[in-house]
């Protein structure tokens, strides 16, 4: 028993390490600040986690900057993760030959800073969320420029402490797709619950969502993945899509969108209301038809499960040999104690019973 307990924590601790390397893969460089408007990086939703198809997993600034400077004169493929949708894509910026600068402030964290925002849902009516001009079901609350939050617990934490007193909040809003400074007076003598007057949601449902300019996810396509360590970017995350806008732009997307997914097999089990019958083209030849077997029509897909049971009863009954659906009944059992003997022969005729009369009277 022992043993077995030693191997257990020896297996406990083997896997300690792997998961340990596992989240530390989730860092890069936050963008803080973007002087170039032109280049298409957003301050504090992108993170660059690749560059020249390499991943960044080193925090020292110089290593950055001296790749930065070996493409002088050319230009630098950045692998950029936006905290909008959790989505990666690459982006080849010029680099000049005389600066050798590209007009970010970076600053290495984990990617995991973007998971500490709130998702304001319902907003009463003259609450001190209502009257701050908070929007329900659009407005994520980023930060605060008062301080750091931690967790969960961290709003409600300041705003306790800012009870009566303006409350400055970096809100960003989905449907226009721009942050702005919120001011609010938290108060509990509004009438409600809560002190900012709101309902608030935090978690993985809540997580940032893509704007809506971009392209919704297919069906079938990944929503949610709980996986942490697929954060940072590799050379091999990226394709490349042939095409591109009129100034020669190109798009990439992760690798793992640009295979479509694989057609339903008859393994699976597909509700008849999702899969649609599809048109036959001009020169397409229909299947051919098998043994026709019976169709129940009208039925509701609640009782599809009820005529596959009966379906399934009446085989076995036939299976089994059922007495009643049988043309000729079986022969009858053995009497008890019967004579197992032959049959008994006939009795003699009458006219032998003379001819042995007449030799009989012959004979003194």
């Amino acid at each position: 028993m022992f043993n077995a307990l030693n191997r257990y924590l020896a297996r406990l601790d083997g896997d300690a390490r792997p998961q340990q390397q596992k989240e530390n893969r989730g860092y890069g460089f936050q963008v803080l600040r973007n002087t170039n408007l032109e280049l298409g990086i957003e301050p504090w939703f992108d993170f660059i986690v690749g560059i020249n198809g390499r991943v960044v997993d080193n925090p020292d600034p110089r290593l950055f900057a001296q790749e930065v400077r070996n493409c002088a004169g050319g230009q630098v493929a950045l692998g950029l993760w936006s905290a909008k949708g959790q989505r990666t894509r690459v982006l080849h910026i010029p680099v000049p030959a005389d600066t050798a600068s590209l007009g970010l402030s970076l600053q290495w964290t984990s990617l995991n800073i973007v998971t500490n925002i709130w998702h304001v849902l319902d907003v009463p009516a003259n609450s001190p969320a209502d009257i701050a001009g908070l929007l329900p079901y659009s407005d994520y609350i980023l930060g605060t420029p008062e301080g750091i939050l931690h967790g969960e617990g961290g709003l409600g934490e300041l705003v306790d402490d800012y009870v009566g007193r303006p409350l400055r909040l970096w809100v960003y809003n989905n449907e226009y797709d721009v942050t702005r400074e919120v001011a609010i007076q938290p108060s509990r003598e509004w009438g409600g619950e809560g002190a900012l007057g709101c309902v608030l949601g935090y978690g993985a449902l809540h997580r940032l969502p893509a704007p809506l300019t971009e392209p919704v996810h297919a069906p079938g396509e990944t929503m949610f993945d709980g996986d942490g360590g697929n954060n940072a970017a590799g050379a091999d995350q990226f394709t490349t899509i042939p095409g591109g806008d009129a100034s020669g732009a190109t798009t990439f997307i992760p690798a793992i969108t640009a295979t479509p997914p694989p057609p339903p097999s008859a393994d699976f089990l597909v509700p008849a209301q999702m899969v649609g019958t599809p048109s036959p083209g001009a020169g397409s030849v229909p299947p051919p038809r098998g043994k026709k077997k019976d169709r129940h029509h009208g039925h509701s897909p609640n009782r599809l499960m009820d005529d596959y049971f009966a379906e399934e009863e009446k085989k076995s009954k036939e299976l089994d040999g059922n007495i009643a659906a049988s043309k000729t009944p079986p022969p009858p059992p053995p009497k008890a104690g019967g004579g197992g003997g032959p049959p008994r022969a006939a009795p003699p005729k009458a006219e032998e019973r003379r001819a042995s009369g007449d030799d009989d009277s012959g004979v003194d």
